[in-house]
């Protein structure tokens, strides 16, 4: 049976984008890709990734190359402020049994092997270049691009992330991102010998974890209330996340406080949140990734269901005789996986936000674990 469609336009190369290009491409439909920064870099420190995550990696074709620059591991440790034990997280291996639960990659290095796969792949690259008009009808869409041409294709994929000009030009009326109440704080660090896998040190209203990135190196992150989303001076980062983890007496804590530099590679950034209702295609133009489902991080899970979006769109094109069966098919099965992330990573922030039920926050991220181990 022939593909719904022989030729797509992706608009974003980040995560998501860059898994349907590669597997697009493995059914020999034509890809161009199209990415606004003209470096096409990745920025941020660590992403913590689960076995979710790995399945997808697996079915990319990029796990090995993940496992010989990121980590895996079994389970998240969690301790009390003063590092006090109060018990594990288990991470079940949803990959297969040889792939670990759990594990974590410099963001970049993420990026750089998506890249390579998807030029691998046989898909057009074009950096420094977006969309300026989107037309479409019953047959094709017509983009017209900053570059100044002028091209036509069957689908157009808009995964140019949280603050997408593709949704805002086909959904005017979609929600923004809003702030959550809380940051983040990231720091790249040596990697100690006890740091073999997640762990977490839970306070009052403060949340730090730490996961191994590679052999010589890990990140640390510490979530922080904040009442209003104000912008914050990079030239304080150092004395501020000091004086955050200085909250924390935990050894294991005042160790990696002692560690920090100006060369750990802090960063902050106030956590957003945003779900499109559906549908999340018009015509032949459809949405995937933050551009429709961005998550705050507590449960890993952001950049695993923007993949997954990808593998499902390529896999219902492929099962599908026509455009429309195979978008109302792609919506089918993703949206109550996605909303689920969404809403209960937003519900875990919460939590920590007001100090509330830490019993409903235990049950949250176990339901969700559970859910995420499930097909997609």
């Amino acid at each position: 049976m022939a593909n719904a469609v022989e030729n797509v336009l992706i608009i974003g190369g980040g995560f998501s984008g860059m898994a349907a290009a590669i597997e697009l491409r493995k059914l020999g439909v034509a890809v161009d890709v199209v990415e606004i920064d003209p470096g096409w870099r990745s920025y941020g420190a660590g992403i913590s990734l689960g076995g979710a995550t790995f399945r997808a990696f697996r079915q990319l074709g990029i796990l090995d190359e993940f496992l010989k620059r990121g980590h895996a591991a079994d389970g998240v440790d969690l301790a009390l402020a003063n590092g006090t034990p109060v018990g594990s997280l288990p991470t079940p291996r949803i990959a297969g049994p040889d792939v670990p639960g759990g594990g974590a990659i410099m963001r970049p290095a993420l990026a750089e092997i998506l890249a390579t796969a998807t030029k691998d792949s046989g898909a057009e690259v074009r950096l420094g270049c977006t969309f300026t008009a989107i037309e479409q009808d019953d047959s094709s869409v017509r983009v017209s691009f900053t570059d100044g041409q002028v091209r036509r294709y069957d689908l157009v994929i808009g995964a140019d992330g949280l603050n997408s000009a593709v949704r805002s030009h086909v959904f005017p009326a979609a929600p923004v991102p809003t702030y959550t109440g809380q940051g983040v704080w990231r720091a790249v660090l040596p990697r100690p010998a006890w740091a073999n896998n997640a762990k977490m040190w839970i306070g009052p209203h403060l949340k730090v974890g730490i996961n191994p990135v590679s052999k010589e190196e890990m990140y640390l992150f510490l979530t922080e209330d904040r009442p209003s989303n104000g912008w914050v001076d990079p030239n304080t980062f150092l004395a501020a996340l000091r004086d955050l983890l200085a909250e924390f007496p935990a050894p294991e804590v005042t160790e990696l406080r002692d560690a920090l530099t100006p060369e750990s590679q802090i960063v902050y950034r106030p956590l957003e949140g945003l779900l499109v209702d559906r549908p999340w295609y018009s015509g032949r133009v459809v949405l995937i990734g933050d551009t429709v489902h961005a998550t705050t991080p507590h449960l890993a899970s952001g950049a695993c269901i923007g993949i997954e979006d990808a593998l499902v769109l390529a896999d219902e094109i492929a099962a599908n005789e026509t455009l429309p069966k195979a978008l109302a098919a792609f919506q089918g099965r993703r949206w109550e996986r996605c909303r689920m992330v969404v809403h209960n990573s937003g519900r875990l922030g919460d939590i920590e936000i007001s100090g509330g039920d830490k019993e409903e926050h235990a049950r949250i991220m176990r339901e969700s674990l559970i859910a995420l181990a499930g097909p997609i």
